[in-house]
């Protein structure tokens, strides 16, 4: 496989990364961002059923290294890796719990979310995929050498759930010195939230995701390392104006960008300087901008 076979790059912030080949006079040339990290979105969830451990082992087995997740809480307090609020769409809870609606993750316990079927959805052949624990699914990332962004989902409905991720981590060794520096990137929607893990752990990569507008950019440099947009709402000029400032690290402010998965999408965004492209289609995303090494 390519990621157990093959060295990687190192980007200017030390991460792990994808080569890629750079057009000449493009934003991204003229600021010395010669790569791009390419993120499996929810794993290689366009070939395998999203945030499951079969979708992360269908990125390992495309060369990826790299995986984004989404975590929640259980009814009873354990961790899961799931992106809707509800398990209805990517779980046959309908069928097993009929009289459970609307089927929210939090009124679930762990036992109860662990006899689903979240893969037949995708296809007979991942029947019998479950929703896996955040401790299954760092112990899979782990196995495979890989890499992970972890999105804290919904954070307004788990209160303390940070302090609550932040301890998993340190139980499965994700918080060495080692893995937060090169393996470790923890991101939302919510900036409270992001602050909170900042506040707990200043060592630890943090993303905000949104397009904040370039005037408030500043405030979230305080927190945040990354600015993560949708590929819809930026430009160069925006990719510039992040890039021009500093984060808590004191290091430049990165783009991950989400979600690409045409060829054409990610050659644009390359043009725009980005420092990392969020795809369900990470082989499709990598082979557009042209690998130079993995």
């Amino acid at each position: 496989m390519y990621a157990r076979a093959a060295a990687a790059l190192t980007s200017v912030t030390g991460s792990l990364v994808i080569g890629v080949l750079v057009l000449p006079g493009t934003a991204q040339a003229a600021a010395g961002h010669d790569r791009q990290v390419v993120v499996a979105h929810r794993g290689a969830s366009a070939y395998a059923p999203e945030n499951t451990l079969e979708a992360v082992d269908q990125a390992d087995d495309l060369g990826i290294t790299w995986v984004e997740n989404d975590v929640q809480r259980t009814k009873d307090g354990a961790l899961v890796v799931i992106h809707d609020t509800t398990l209805s769409r990517t779980t046959n809870v309908e069928q097993v719990f009929p009289d459970r609606a609307p089927w929210n993750v939090k009124d679930f316990t762990a036992a109860e979310i662990a006899k689903l079927d979240a893969g037949s959805w995708k296809g007979a052949e991942f029947t019998g995929a479950r929703i896996p624990t955040l401790h299954q699914y760092l112990e899979r990332v782990e196995h495979n050498h890989q890499r992970l962004l972890m999105e804290i989902k919904s954070p307004e409905l788990y209160p303390g759930i940070e302090d609550q991720i932040l301890r998993q981590l340190g139980r499965d060794g994700w918080l060495r010195h080692s893995r937060v520096k090169h393996r470790l990137i923890v991101q939302s929607f919510s900036a409270d939230s992001v602050k909170t893990v900042h506040q707990r752990r200043p060592d630890i990569k943090t993303g905000f995701l949104g397009t904040p507008a370039v005037a408030e950019l500043p405030a979230y440099a305080k927190f945040a390392d990354q600015i993560n947009p949708s590929y819809t709402t930026i430009s160069g000029s925006y990719v510039d104006s992040v890039h021009a400032l500093k984060g808590p690290h004191g290091k430049p402010l990165e783009v991950f960008t989400w979600t690409v998965n045409d060829a054409a999408t990610a050659e644009r965004v390359v043009g725009y300087g980005v420092d990392g492209i969020i795809t369900n289609t990470p082989d499709v995303v990598r082979d557009a901008v042209g690998v130079l090494a993995r």
